[in-house]
């Protein structure tokens, strides 16, 4: 008599993993890329912040609110890219920074801001993903452009957000011209050079490249990087912010 042995499975954690993440833009792209993203099993981690979008009344407005909670649905994560995309321009004397946001009524100014004033930005940015998704979003915050200093980033940890940058490798380039930059260039190199742990960056579209990265590349990426051994994560697993 043959005699099966079941024996209880255990989960491998992946030797190579990956931070697949996307900052918002003009969102024309973002249905493509959640069906992309869905078809390969990837789950990924988006920053938010409300932007201008192609259609509806900003990335995180109410047009967009069925597309947040769908990811949500699906396992995805999700972090603060600030409100009106804010970027950090210059640290100013007595703790206060130089800011131009690219989205909201100030758009194109630079202001002044003091750090409780940027990290309003981050929470208000969280707080309308949490409304939308029904997900507390992560701890964590990336800076527009990921311009930061020294003098920012104490800040705004010192108010409960530590900031994700990306891996010199996960830049991957969609928001550079595709006259200069085409897609299979791009592709090209991403495959080359990412190596495990790396965290990629790229944008729910780019208004100014006119040969859209996503899903031209995204798709040849994650097949590309999963028959290289790779896997992808949310930053809900990666070592320096569980």
């Amino acid at each position: 008599m043959l005699l099966l042995l079941l024996l209880p499975t255990t989960t491998i954690a992946c030797p190579k993993p990956v931070y697949l993440t996307f900052d918002t833009g003009h969102m024309e792209v973002a249905p493509l890329i959640a069906e992309t993203l869905k078809r390969h099993d990837v789950k990924v981690t988006f920053f938010a912040a409300n932007e201008k979008t192609k259609q509806g009344d900003g990335s995180l407005g109410d047009h967009w609110a069925p597309w947040w909670k769908a990811r949500a649905e699906e396992g995805h994560a999700f972090a603060s890219h600030t409100w009106d995309h804010m970027y950090w321009r210059a640290d100013l004397p007595g703790g206060r920074f130089k800011v131009r946001s690219s989205a909201g009524p100030d758009a194109g100014r630079d202001q002044t801001v003091t750090a409780a004033q940027y990290c309003e930005q981050i929470q208000r940015a969280a707080d309308r993903l949490q409304s939308l998704t029904g997900q507390k979003p992560l701890p964590v915050f990336r800076a527009p452009g990921g311009k930061t200093s020294p003098a920012f980033l104490a800040a705004t940890q010192a108010c409960g957000w530590r900031h994700v940058g990306w891996a010199p490798a996960g830049f991957l380039g969609d928001e550079l011209p595709s006259e200069t930059y085409p897609n299979q260039t791009l592709l090209a190199k991403a495959l080359r050079d990412i190596r495990p742990g790396d965290i990629l960056m790229a944008h729910l579209g780019i208004w100014s490249r006119k040969d859209p990265w996503a899903p031209a590349v995204l798709e040849p990426l994650i097949t590309g990087l999963k028959a290289k051994g790779f896997c992808f994560a949310t930053l809900r697993e990666h070592p320096d912010f569980k």
